[in-house]
């Protein structure tokens, strides 16, 4: 797959709630460039991490997608559920993508974190 289509796919399983981290390598860094920033290293390690996340997704729009070879930037917006009965909210994403031989090697995301529960 080129770097678009993999991405093109990410979003279309994620939407699903399809085997999305298929896509990632075993060895996929995730970068969350929030304050404060972290890093993951590990497909098992990211999927474990960040489930509390994925688990919220009702909805995803991709707004726009711009790839340059084997780098893609991906502009989404996502509608979300927390836990508890707590109100849903939006929030604004710019997701940065690595892509080597069809599979996901990074994954940066810079959000405000402002609309996210505390």
């Amino acid at each position: 797959m080129t770097t678009r289509e993999t991405i093109e796919r990410y979003f279309e399983l994620l939407k699903a709630r399809g085997d999305w981290p298929s896509l990632f390598s075993e060895s996929a860094t995730f970068t969350s460039f929030a304050s404060p920033p972290r890093q993951i290293a590990g497909r098992d390690a990211f999927v474990k991490a960040t489930g509390g996340f994925y688990g919220m997704i009702l909805a995803v729009e991709v707004r726009d997608l711009l790839v340059d070879d084997e780098r893609a930037c991906a502009l989404t917006h996502y509608r979300l559920q927390p836990p508890g009965g707590r109100p849903v909210f939006e929030s604004d994403v710019a997701e940065v993508f690595l892509v080597r031989r069809g599979a996901i090697e990074s994954f940066g995301i810079y959000f405000d974190t402002a609309p996210y529960p505390k």
